[in-house]
């Protein structure tokens, strides 16, 4: 008989920018390795993925990333005590923080995660990324990290517009003038903080890798996928496995040279250069990361047993031309359960 492993999974909320639990479920409860209960983590009432009872066994809301690790802390001790947890899987960029700085307090009490290191984390972030790229060989594009508005009225002497204005943890806009830009700008910073990150705009094809490092320089798992279907929030919606040995390439050099530990997904724009240009690096797996599930590269199952010690072989292959389309539906739910995971906490 298998194992069964208990896994706590952050990032349920799979609306039109979903978060990535629910394929990283969907990932473990297809493991081979492994059998899984599964319990939820939620920041608000309404994430989906908390009344999802066939793919999550249980749910506890935890505390905003604001409110401080000591508090996360303290309920991720209680829940311990319910549950027995033997990994933790956080999905979301703004948690991350808080999860790594407790890694070696929650492996004392037996929980396992297997995230970047801290130094990692910060080198890659969007507000680094340029030193990053000249850093590791990669090609980034030139961007500019910006305090107010009144310095969006001098960027015409370095870039030229259209420009992406990006938020520090999520969301971008393209601009097309300095009304546009301003507007991002101030909707960005009302929503994520200072800085804002402007990026010069790459005319060109979006791609994007999934993949896994063992935090020694080896690469797990890779899967490129092109872009099929697009959100208006720049979401990918439908994607294709693609094969591609230039992407693969600067996977494995990322992950060579960084000793990348964890899950990851590189944003790549490839210009009419010819070029791929890394447009962003999301330190964790991604919402659409149950096709690299589906072409045979179970990166979740692999993920949970790094953290648990276990030798995992790299993959060697992966099936090119499967396509995945991302679809909505409408579930019914009793009241009563939204009223206890809303006032009790759990469900």
């Amino acid at each position: 008989m298998k194992k069964t492993i208990n896994i706590a999974v952050s990032g349920l909320n799979a609306i039109d920018s979903p978060g990535p639990g629910i394929s990283v479920i969907r990932g473990l409860r297809d493991a081979t390795s492994f059998d899984v209960r599964i319990i939820g983590l939620s920041y608000e009432s309404l994430e989906p993925g908390i009344y999802m009872h066939d793919v999550v066994d249980k749910t506890y809301q935890v505390p905003y990333p604001t409110a401080g690790t000591e508090a996360l802390m303290a309920r991720l001790e209680y829940i311990h005590e319910k549950e027995h947890l033997d990994v933790i899987i956080p999905n979301f960029d703004a948690e991350l923080y808080s999860f790594m700085k407790l890694e070696g307090e929650l492996k004392k009490m037996g929980i396992h995660m297997f995230l970047p290191t801290m130094q990692q984390f910060e080198e890659r972030h969007k507000v680094n990324l340029p030193e990053f790229g000249k850093k590791y060989d990669i090609l980034v594009p030139d961007s500019k990290n910006i305090f107010g508005t009144n310095e969006l009225y001098t960027l015409t002497n370095e870039f030229t517009y259209p420009m992406v204005i990006k938020g520090k943890y999520y969301d971008a806009g393209i601009a097309y003038n300095v009304e546009q830009a301003k507007s991002y700008f101030n909707k960005l910073s009302a929503k994520w903080g200072l800085p804002i990150v402007v990026q010069q705009f790459v005319h060109g094809t979006e791609y994007n890798v999934t993949g896994l490092g063992d935090g020694n320089g080896n690469t797990i798992a890779a899967v490129p996928m092109r872009k099929q279907y697009i959100t208006d929030k720049g979401k990918a919606w439908g994607g294709i496995s693609i094969d591609d040995k230039k992407m693969l390439e600067i996977t494995h050099n990322f992950v060579s040279k960084t000793k990348w530990r964890g899950g990851f997904e590189l944003e790549l724009m490839k210009g009419q250069d010819n070029h791929y240009y890394l447009m962003e690096i999301n330190p964790r797996m991604p919402a659409w990361i149950y096709l690299a599930v589906g072409v045979g590269q179970n990166i979740p199952e692999a993920l949970v047993n790094l953290a648990l010690g276990e030798k995992v072989e790299p993959f060697k292959d992966y099936i090119k031309g499967k396509m995945f389309v991302r679809y909505a539906w409408d579930m019914i739910v009793d009241i009563e359960e939204f009223q206890a995971i809303s006032t009790i906490g759990e469900l």
